[in-house]
Order: C-alpha cells, then structure tokens, then sequence
C-alpha cells in the first residue's frame, strides 16, 4: 500500500540529480541556441517547446532516470530546432513546408467564413478572442488575424484611425483589402 506513495533515499535522490541536470542542460542550451528555442513563433517553435517539456518530464518520472539520454534528447532538439531556424532563413521553400502562413478572419467588423473554416476556428472561438481583447463593438476591429502558432491577433481601435498594411504582410485573404487601407 505505501509503495505507491514512499520511495527510497537513493530513488529521491537520484530524481533530485536528474532534475538539477536537465535543469542546468536547458539553462546552457538556450544560452547557446537563443532564446527562439522557447518561443512561439512558429508551430514548429511550439513543438519544440512541448517535446521539451516531455523529455524533462521524462527525466524526472522514470523509475532510474536517464540523465544522459535525457541531456543527448535535449542536444538534438535544440540542434534540430537551430538547424530548422536557419533553413527557414535561407530557403524560402523550407518555411513554407515549416510554417503555416497567417489568415485574415475579420476585417473591419466583416468576418470571412472561408478563412474561420480553413483555419478552423468557430464564430465562438472568434467572439470569445474580441472579448478577451476588450472589443465593445466590431466597429472596432480592424482586423483579427490567426497567426501562425495559433493565436489569435485583434487589431482594434477607433473606427476613424487607419490600419497600416504593412501588418498584414503575408497574411493569407489580407489582399482583398488592400485598396481599403491607407499606408
């Protein structure tokens, strides 16, 4: 019965060890990579950061853990993640294989159904994100737009001030409104 809730000294100890020495490994990778290895700019960002968290959860859960399993992990991932970053920088055809483009879903109170449903997001989901950005009125909303990662981006303010285009640069559906738009 008290199996399940003690442990040995040397078990509770060798979770300590192990958890220091993912602890300083992530501390060191992310001096070394950049702090890009926790964003969440990209799904692929997002992903790392989640395989992340599994290897160190990994590490601390096992019966013996793997230190240096946990720490090899760690280096590939980083590694993987740096060698990605610098890929999408040099061919534009790796970021586009990488990332998802970002979409226009409402535009000036007007919500675009075509690009909620490919990037599936609910009319709930939508009204819950304006009201987290304390939108009143959809007279506000310049443009809400579902980047990347994701997240959901309100551009809102007063319905007389102008939204500058270069926000919207590479934002799938934001050529519609272009002639709308005063740079």
């Amino acid at each position: 019965m008290t199996e399940w809730i003690m442990t040995s000294w040397l078990a509770a100890a060798m979770v300590v060890a192990g958890g220091l020495g993912m602890y300083v490994t992530v501390i060191a990778l992310s001096r070394i990579f950049g702090l890009r290895s926790f964003s969440k700019m990209s799904g692929f960002d997002f992903a790392i950061t989640i395989a992340t968290g599994s290897i160190l959860a990994a590490v601390f859960i096992a019966k013996d853990p793997p230190l240096l399993q946990g720490i090899a992990a760690m280096v590939i991932l980083f590694a993987m993640q740096a060698a990605v970053a610098e890929m999408r920088k040099r061919f534009r055809f790796v970021e586009s294989i990488v990332d998802n483009r970002p979409r226009l879903i409402m535009w000036g109170g007007e919500i675009d159904e075509k690009q909620m449903l490919k990037a599936k997001i609910t009319r709930a989901d939508l009204i819950a994100k304006l009201r987290e950005a304390n939108v009143t009125r959809f007279e506000q909303v310049h443009a809400v737009v579902a980047e990347t990662t994701g997240d959901i981006s309100v551009l809102h303010g007063p319905p007389d001030q102008d939204l500058e285009l270069g926000l919207l640069d590479g934002v799938i559906g934001a050529e519609r409104f272009e002639a709308n738009v005063r740079a």
